[in-house]
């Protein structure tokens, strides 16, 4: 993740004054995309693709998990929105499973989500 955000000249962005909400992909979660789409997403020519995809992942404000409700969709700094779900007391983003939730940063709030998600083009 730390690499992509590097690759996609977005570590100003993110370390702005914020308030952002991050739904942050595990290691794993990179890991589990079909082979070679990481290592693209990289390329320079594909900036644009990867920035519009770590973007999606970003909402501005702070969205702690007790703010979240199922059924809310939340505008993304790329423009789409995410979707959120309560299933059996776990929050969804879209496909994907919050599992680390409320990691406060100076300017924002983090939850670590174990898939990444894709917008649609």
């Amino acid at each position: 993740l730390v690499a992509a955000v590097k690759a996609g000249d977005l570590v100003e962005t993110l370390s702005g004054a914020g308030p952002f909400t991050v739904f942050a992909p595990t290691n794993e979660a990179f890991n589990a995309l079909p082979a070679g789409t990481v290592d693209n997403l990289l390329k320079p020519e594909m900036k644009k693709d990867l920035q519009g995809v770590l973007t999606y992942h970003v909402v501005a404000g702070t969205y702690k998990a007790a703010d979240l409700k199922d059924g809310m969709e939340l505008t993304t700094v790329q423009g789409q929105k995410l979707k959120v779900a309560i299933q059996n007391g776990v929050v969804m983003i879209n496909n994907a499973k919050v599992t680390i939730a409320d990691a406060m940063s100076s300017n924002g709030v983090t939850h670590v989500i174990d898939a990444v998600l894709l917008p649609s083009k």
